[in-house]
């Protein structure tokens, strides 16, 4: 996600109008009790430890977070370990980057140890996989595979019924210096909890979406702009503007003379003048004037400057606050 990612951190990229953490926060609202839920952010120096606090502050008052700083990257149980303090009774643990259609109001009555949410990819050599015997339940997770035979991927959801239990598997791993290329992996510490007796089944989910990379952003903004009945726009601010649909405009966005979509997000105090804007994400304050944008991702008050919208439409991955600017 450079050069986005050196100027904020991953989560609070934006997609279909929301950052990444506004659509991972969601599904926690059908959890039981939800209100009584508490959080653990485990942060990247820097960017993540001071931007983060702040966004929750200002969008999420209501909701009692904690954050922790990972100054060394060893992984994922060793990120976990930080937030000990946070293990203990029902836990889920997800990964930054999952955006997965799901319901938890069934972990009301849930009987399992661990779940694992799941679903079969075309090539699973770059996550984990679970390996489920006979009678449907998981003997283990292989990270990283090297073959694609069992191809039903972990995508970075896991139910704990007790988060101690975690916590006392992760301590063991690093005692035993499980690790993988200097990395702790959070499956091995779930083999550990399947060692000492532990029960875990698997939850199918069909929709997983990504945004590690920003093909795969530009995808996942797709999808969600086509599944959330984004439609047609209207603002006393757009003059002569054609909107196709699926498209998602912030109200403050001025437009003139331009054609928007399909599949564009366009973030709040946009400007654009004289431009064709498909298939892209402008994010916050960017400015887009003479130019045809397609499969582009535009950052914070950037600013692309062509020589007509009638030009071969432009694929750009621009950074904060930078300038594009074409003679």
């Amino acid at each position: 996600m450079r050069p986005h990612t050196w100027s904020r951190p991953k989560p609070l990229v934006s997609v279909a109008g929301k950052t990444v953490l506004d659509h991972l926060l969601e599904p926690f609202s059908s959890l039981p009790n939800h209100q009584a839920a508490s959080y653990a952010f485990i942060v990247s120096p820097f960017l993540g430890e001071n931007q983060i606090p702040a966004f929750m502050e200002n969008q999420y008052p209501h909701l009692k977070v904690d954050y922790f700083v990972q100054e060394e990257m060893k992984g994922q149980s060793h990120a976990i370990l930080l937030a000990g303090k946070h293990l203990h009774g029902p836990t889920i643990v997800i990964y930054a980057d999952t955006l997965i259609e799901v319901d938890f109001s069934f972990l009301a009555n849930e009987t399992a140890d661990i779940i694992g949410w799941v679903k079969p990819v075309p090539d699973p050599r770059r996550f984990g996989v679970a390996v489920v015997n006979k009678s449907g339940k998981v003997s283990r997770l292989i990270e990283k595979p090297k073959n694609t035979k069992n191809n039903l991927a972990v995508v970075g959801c896991y139910y704990f019924r007790e988060g101690r239990h975690l916590l006392s598997a992760i301590q063991e791993q690093i005692r035993r210096g499980v690790q993988i290329k200097g990395e702790y992996f959070l499956a091995d510490a779930i083999n550990i909890m399947l060692e000492s007796g532990a029960t875990m089944r698997t939850q199918a989910v069909d929709v997983w979406l990504d945004t590690g990379t920003i093909d795969s952003t530009l995808e996942t903004n797709r999808y969600l702009l086509e599944h959330s009945g984004a439609g047609r726009h209207q603002s006393p601010k757009w003059r002569g503007v054609k909107i196709i649909p699926p498209v998602f405009i912030h109200p403050s966005a001025e437009i003139h003379k331009s054609v928007i979509g399909p599949n564009a997000s366009i973030g709040a105090e946009c400007y654009i003048n004289h431009a064709i804007i498909e298939d892209s994400i402008l994010n916050a304050g960017a400015e887009v004037e003479d130019a045809a944008l397609k499969h582009s991702f535009i950052g914070q008050r950037a600013e692309v400057r062509g020589r007509s919208a009638e030009d071969p439409p432009m694929i750009l991955n621009v950074g904060d606050n930078s300038s594009v600017i074409l003679k």
